[in-house]
């Protein structure tokens, strides 16, 4: 399912002594299937544009075609949109109200009126996509887990709808980096397995680099940068002018560059450095 935004204009407080805009003429594309990261410093739009891509804020102008519908039309239902556009918040984990872990996944799917069976079999193939042993924790509470399963639940709860776009913002924020490991290999299983189109917000260069296709760079309400993450990430000077870094290693790249080392200058991942790294080592030999 792809997603255009075309001269998106939000306006927070307009036509008040507190009017802040938000986005100022955001125009972009995802492609159905496409794995993109939006990355931008506190201030620079990111949370405000997401919950635009499912309805949730209405612009002051501009387009949000979903899927060749136009989400800004009044006339539209956005409960459909809703339910192929699903949205993790940060923080997810703290919208977890029920008593088990299986009634908080199958909340949304018993809202579709679909029967038992099929909800059981939606909550059950979720857990599995998350990682969540199906007859173990089914009948915990979502409360008595950690951090990093009651993020799983959450998106576990997303996923039990079959939305064709998944939106998640900043998922791995106060997780531990096993935690924050754990989910970040979930979100790429579900991408590379079921072709889903994903977004993701995040503050961390090293996950943009190594997970997404394209990323998005915001700042002011406006886009600053677009393309690869290699693309992107060449503009390291203009990153950290407006607040953001680049990947560490690149920065080691960029020092051992700098110190003589014949190596190339568009790495972005570690494995990359290694072997790039390796090469130089055994030619020197």
């Amino acid at each position: 399912m792809s997603i255009i935004i075309k001269d998106l204009v939000y306006i927070y407080n307009p036509s008040s002594p507190f009017e802040s805009v938000a986005l100022d003429g955001v125009s972009f594309e995802i492609k159905s299937g496409e794995f993109v990261g939006i990355i931008g410093h506190t201030g620079s739009g990111k949370s405000t544009l997401i919950q635009h891509l499912n309805g949730l804020l209405r612009p002051n102008s501009g387009k949000i075609i979903v899927n060749g519908v136009d989400i800004t039309d009044p006339n539209i239902s956005l409960t459909d949109i809703r339910k192929k556009v699903g949205v993790v918040f940060q923080y997810p984990e703290y919208q977890l109200f029920e008593e088990t872990v299986y009634k908080d996944i199958a909340f949304g799917p018993s809202n579709l009126g679909l029967s038992e069976y099929e909800i059981e079999n939606r909550v059950k193939e979720s857990m599995y996509i998350v990682g969540l042993d199906y007859e173990k924790f089914k009948d915990r509470s979502p409360f008595e887990l950690s951090g990093g399963q009651k993020r799983r639940v959450a998106i576990a709860g997303i996923i039990a709808m079959k939305p064709d776009v998944l939106i998640l913002d900043e998922p791995t924020a106060g997780l531990d980096p096993r935690g924050r490991d754990e989910i970040l290999s979930q979100i790429k299983y579900l991408h590379e397995k079921y072709k889903m189109t994903i977004i993701i917000s995040s503050h961390s260069m090293e996950d943009m680099a190594k997970l997404v296709e394209k990323i998005i760079v915001m700042h002011k309400g406006k886009v600053e940068l677009i393309g690869s993450p290699r693309e992107v990430f060449k503009n390291g000077k203009r990153l950290k002018e407006i607040g953001l870094d680049i990947p560490q290693v690149l920065e080691l790249v960029n020092k051992l560059r700098e110190k003589g080392f014949n190596i190339k200058e568009d790495i972005i991942t570690i494995q990359e450095a290694k072997e790039e790294i390796l090469n130089y080592i055994r030619g020197k030999k």
